[in-house]
């Protein structure tokens, strides 16, 4: 007997790791770190991060602005302070009063020089300041719209788990109106053979004479498998079989669904319904009808070997199915 988990709790833990928070305390809340207050508020993160983004960006282009305009004041006074302390500029002829003012120029000059030059090294660190602010917040503003998009893909993935969950629920809720133990191994060959009772007598009367749902050689098993109703039937059989409707119905439910992996529900009327699992591939869709023999899929392999699992139910109890099939 294998023993899998439904894919369900898996994804809320993901979602749980994703955003370290608790696990929900009720199937019917919404789990915590996926509601869509969680996505409001990394959204307003991400807009604030854009805002902030937008003005360094604004201020970056008017810091480089300012320091071209005062690398250009550096220059013109750095002129002017070479032509007054150039050699043969001197006014050695002009007496003392004309020397003093002279180097009252010079240096005024220098001062101006000195005054651009620290401005231009501010402006510059302001510059470099503002550009690592915007590689900050160019980096969180990714990593927050990476996380935006995992939280939102796993919220989705848990309302996809649970519309799934909710329309399996759903088909054993409605039906299409009137119509010993298994032993621990069993060897069956199912041929053609002739159809079950006709379905005007109803799926009931068919009980014993069920169409064998994969035709050639198979071995079967009990099963009851955690997290499905169960008991069940593993049917191995080869990679690709064909497996068809063992009475007349029509398909309640096709889809993946927890343990069942890819899974077709029939209903056959009267509230009886035969569930086909591990399906490889499936051919029919919900709400058409099939006959019995009818192909609805093909056997599957999760990697534990090709097989079919098989249940009966009449409601929402699921019948020991070896009776049904005359095993």
């Amino acid at each position: 007997m294998r023993r899998r988990t439904s894919s369900l709790p898996l994804a809320a833990a993901a979602c749980s790791l994703l955003l370290a928070a608790p696990a929900a305390s009720s199937p019917a809340a919404e789990p915590p770190g996926v509601s869509a207050d969680a996505l409001a508020s990394l959204d307003r993160r991400i807009a604030d991060l854009d805002a902030e983004e937008l003005a360094d960006k604004s201020e970056l282009a008017r810091v480089g602005a300012q320091l071209a305009a005062r690398h250009a004041r550096v220059l013109g006074h750095g002129r002017e302070f070479y032509k007054l302390t150039r050699a043969g500029l001197l006014p050695l002829g002009g007496g003392f009063d004309a020397l003093v003012t002279h180097a009252m120029q010079v240096e005024r000059a220098r001062r101006l020089v000195v005054a651009d030059v620290e401005e231009e090294v501010r402006l510059r660190a302001r510059a470099v300041d503002v550009s690592g602010a915007l590689e900050r917040a160019a980096r969180d503003r990714a990593a927050l719209a990476s996380q935006r998009s995992a939280t939102d893909a796993a919220r989705m993935a848990l309302q996809d788990e649970e519309r799934r969950q909710a329309a399996f629920d759903r088909a054993f809720q409605t039906s299409t109106g009137a119509g010993g133990a298994d032993g621990e191994y069993v060897a069956v060959y199912g041929g053609g053979g002739p159809a079950p009772d006709s379905p005007a007598a109803g799926f009931a009367a068919a009980r014993g004479h069920l169409l064998f749902p994969v035709v050639g050689r198979t071995e079967v098993r009990p099963a009851h498998r955690e997290g499905t109703d169960g008991p069940g039937l593993e049917i191995r059989a080869a990679p690709g079989a064909g497996v068809r409707a063992v009475f007349a119905g029509r398909v309640a439910f096709s889809d993946r669904y927890g343990p069942y992996g890819r899974i077709v529900i029939l209903d056959h009327g009267d509230h009886y319904y035969t569930v086909s699992g591990d399906l490889n591939e499936v051919d029919v869709k919900i709400g058409q009808d099939v006959g019995a023999g009818e192909r609805i899929g093909t056997v599957g392999d999760d990697g534990q070997g090709p097989m079919l699992y098989f249940e009966v139910r009449h409601g929402s109890q699921t019948l020991v199915p070896g009776a049904w099939l005359g095993l």
